[in-house]
C-alpha cells in the first residue's frame, strides 16, 4: 500500500515530505522518492529500499522549491528498483500514485505508437505520458486531468505536480483514499497539503476534508477547488483531525531528515 503527500508552500519542503513519508512507513514500502518544483524545472530524486537511502540522496543532492510531492512505493507492476520508483516525470509533469490501472497495457501501446518513451515498467508511469500529452497540446493542468481520468480503469489516488505552475498540485481519487489538508496563512501566502491519510498531515494541520469518490481537487497556497467525477465544483466538509495527537515523535529533531 503506498503512502503520498504533496505540499503547496512558502518555505523549503522537502525535509517535510520525508516527515510525512516517515509517518507511512507502516504502510510498507519498498523505495521512496520526491519532486519538487524549483527554477523552472522538476527536481526529481529516488531511492531503492529504506527512506535513509533517499534521506542520503537528497543530502547529497537536494531538491530546493516550496511545492512538491513524495512517495513509498510497494511494488505491484514492475519490480523495487529506482527506476520504478515514484515520482514518475516527464519534462513538464510528475506525479505519484496508490494504486493500479488496470488498462495500463492498452494505454501504455497508445501512447507508444504515439512516439513516447518510457523509462519504468509501472502502470503509473503512462498516466504521466497521458497528462503530459494534454497539456503539450495547449490545455491547462485542470482540462489536461480532467481529459485523462475518464481514460483510467482500476483503483488509484494521485498527486500530480507541473514544471510551468509551481505554486498548484492537483489530486484525484477513485478507490483509494486522499486527503486535503488546509494550512496556515501568513504575510507570505497559505500552505496546503494533499495526503494518503490525516497522519501524515499531522504535524502540519489538523483541518483536513476528505475526498469522496471520484473527486479530484486543485490546490494552491491559498485554497482548493474541489470537483466531482461529473466535474461539478463541490464542497466537502473541513474537518479537525484527530490524527494530530498521535504524530510520530521525532525526539529534539526538527524534521527527520536531522
Amino acid at each position: 500500500m503506498c503512502g503520498i503527500i504533496g505540499i503547496v508552500g512558502t518555505s523549503e519542503v522537502a525535509p517535510r515530505l520525508v516527515d510525512g513519508l516517515k509517518r507511512m512507513e507502516y504502510r510498507g514500502y519498498d523505495s521512496a522518492g520526491v519532486c519538487t518544483v524549483h527554477d523552472g524545472s522538476l527536481v526529481r530524486r529516488r531511492a531503492e529500499g529504506k527512506l535513509a537511502n533517499l534521506v542520503r540522496e537528497l543530502e547529497g543532492n537536494p531538491a530546493p522549491g516550496t511545492t512538491g510531492i513524495a512517495h513509498t512505493r510497494w511494488a505491484t507492476h514492475g519490480a523495487p528498483t529506482q527506476q520504478n520508483a515514484h515520482p514518475h516525470a516527464t519534462p513538464l509533469v510528475a506525479l505519484v500514485h496508490n494504486g493500479i490501472i488496470e488498462n495500463f497495457k492498452d494505454l501504455r501501446d497508445e501512447m507508444l505508437a504515439d512516439g513516447r518513451r518510457f523509462e519504468s515498467q509501472t502502470d503509473t508511469e503512462v498516466v504521466v505520458h497521458l497528462v503530459s500529452r494534454e497539456i503539450e497540446a495547449g490545455k491547462s493542468p485542470e482540462q489536461a486531468v480532467a481529459a485523462v481520468l475518464p481514460r483510467l480503469r482500476g483503483a488509484f489516488a494521485l498527486a500530480i505536480t507541473f514544471r510551468d505552475h509551481p505554486d498548484m498540485l492537483i489530486g484525484a481519487r477513485l478507490g483509494s483514499p486522499l486527503v486535503v489538508g488546509y494550512g496556515p496563512k501568513d504575510e507570505r501566502g497559505g500552505e496546503m497539503y494533499l495526503g494518503s491519510d490525516a497522519l501524515a498531515l499531522a504535524p502540519l494541520t489538523q483541518h483536513i476534508a476528505y475526498l469522496e469518490e471520484g473527486d479530484w481537487v486543485t490546490i494552491t497556497r491559498d485554497e482548493a477547488i474541489v470537483r466531482d467525477a461529473a466535474g461539478n465544483l463541490v464542497n466537502r466538509p473541513i474537518q479537525t483531525s484527530g490524527a494530530s495527537a498521535a504524530a510520530i515523535e521525532k525526539g529534539n529533531y526538527r524534521h527527520f531528515m536531522q
